[in-house]
């Protein structure tokens, strides 16, 4: 697939992936804007929902709150999130989202850099709650 003559890609046009939970959405990748240097998008938790605990070991994350209360568990160690927080997941650290809140909470998400092959990105180190998802489709760098 060749890059999209503009690389302009709007939520609603990425399937909803929901392996570890919550509605995740990778807007920005090698595979729908042909980018290099990692990939983006948002994240969706109701009210008690939460992402189970994995690690990158080839990418930083980079999280920004736009709405909701969350709990980040971050090798065991909770830290609190709200509207207007960015958090930085270093290369290697076991983590896992909770939504603690009584709203629907949005996240905005970035990793970089890319892994070397796209399977090799993320290690579950609890058991997905949808398995038979699979991994978002990323793509891989050109």
């Amino acid at each position: 697939m060749s890059a999209p003559t503009t690389p302009k890609v709007h939520v609603d046009a990425v399937a909803a992936n929901t392996k570890r939970g919550g509605d995740i959405r990778v807007t920005l990748s090698p595979k729908t804007v042909g980018c290099t240097s990692g990939f983006g998008g948002t994240l969706r938790l109701a009210p008690g929902e939460y992402v189970t605990e994995h690690l990158h070991p080839y990418s930083e994350e980079f999280l920004h709150v736009v709405q909701g209360r969350l709990e980040m568990s971050l090798d065991g160690a909770p830290v609190e999130l709200g509207p207007g927080d960015a958090l930085l997941v270093p290369i290697g650290v076991r983590h896992r989202l909770v939504n603690t809140g009584t709203v629907p909470a949005e996240v905005v998400f970035h990793l970089s850099p890319l892994a070397p092959r796209p399977e090799l990105g993320h290690i579950d180190t609890e058991q997905p709650l949808n398995a038979a998802a699979g991994n978002p489709d990323v793509g891989e760098a050109r």
